[in-house]
């Protein structure tokens, strides 16, 4: 097993207590789906595993390629393995990108402490045992410690995980992180209209970071509705009954700029 260094996020800020990562975590929480990330001890009942496991251990992040491949009715374990980092990309974008956004709060996401829990369906479950987070001061510098603290804390490790098990092209699984970020901003957009400008400006300063970069373009038709074209394709399109996602780099530039250009009408520009 790969052992995961501990990533601190850079000390953007003075710690806050408990108490207040609480609130804040509960806040985007309600959010529902991928936000949700439970505070507290690990309870009893089995099944609850640390998350350095799943980054880094083959067996087990094969196992869940399998259960995703068996679900997806795919024999391609490349597909799966795309679908299935695409998925958790979103899964620990979410928490981490609305604290920060609806906050200025950088949640400790240390694997160490982080559990998970597999299930048949639905986004992963998430418990935090020890809820630490820090105050950001000047919340247009959070884009680096958070690239830290989701990117280089937790997908790379995935990532090169991943790359043990089947063979993968690393601008596939950064054009899905990307992607998945994109997809997380809209998400928090909807539920949040008022912070959806603050959540693009954060998405474009992490997608000219580290292994983000150059991993597509993204565009803003209308205030807080980003759009994003990546430069790669995660390989959707090779499931049974499956299509081109609405970024994927097979998309015909024209059709991508009408759904722009409807993007903007529809929010009264």
């Amino acid at each position: 097993m790969i052992v995961v260094p501990p990533v601190r996020p850079g000390a953007p800020g003075s710690s806050v207590s408990p108490a207040a990562v609480a609130v804040a975590v509960a806040d985007v929480s309600a959010i529902g789906g991928y936000f949700g990330l439970d505070l507290g001890p690990v309870p009893r009942e089995p099944g609850w595993q640390p998350l350095t496991g799943l980054l880094t251990d083959p067996g087990t992040l094969e196992a869940r390629i399998a259960d995703m491949a068996g679900r997806l009715g795919t024999e391609e374990t490349r597909v799966a393995a795309s679908i299935l980092f695409q998925g958790l990309a979103a899964r620990l974008w979410s928490p981490s990108l609305g604290a920060a956004v609806a906050h200025d709060l950088l949640v400790d996401l240390d694997p160490r402490h982080v559990y998970w829990m597999a299930t048949a369906g639905g986004p992963l479950p998430l418990r935090a045992a020890r809820p630490e987070g820090w105050e950001v001061r000047d919340p247009a510098r959070i884009a680096g410690p958070l690239y830290r603290t989701v990117v280089t804390g937790l997908l790379e490790p995935l990532a090169g995980t991943v790359r043990r098990i089947v063979p993968t092209a690393p601008g596939l699984l950064w054009g899905n992180a990307a992607s998945a970020l994109v997809g997380t901003l809209l998400e928090l957009g909807r539920h949040r209209p008022g912070l959806a400008v603050k959540a693009v400006a954060l998405g474009r300063e992490l997608l000219d970071t580290g292994l983000l970069r150059g991993t597509g373009e993204l565009a803003e038709p209308a205030p807080g509705r980003p759009s994003f074209a990546r430069r790669s394709c995660c390989l959707f399109y090779r499931l049974p009954g499956g299509g081109m996602c609405g970024d994927c780099v097979l998309v015909d530039p024209g059709i991508r700029r009408e759904r722009g250009a409807r993007a903007a009408r529809e929010s009264g520009r």
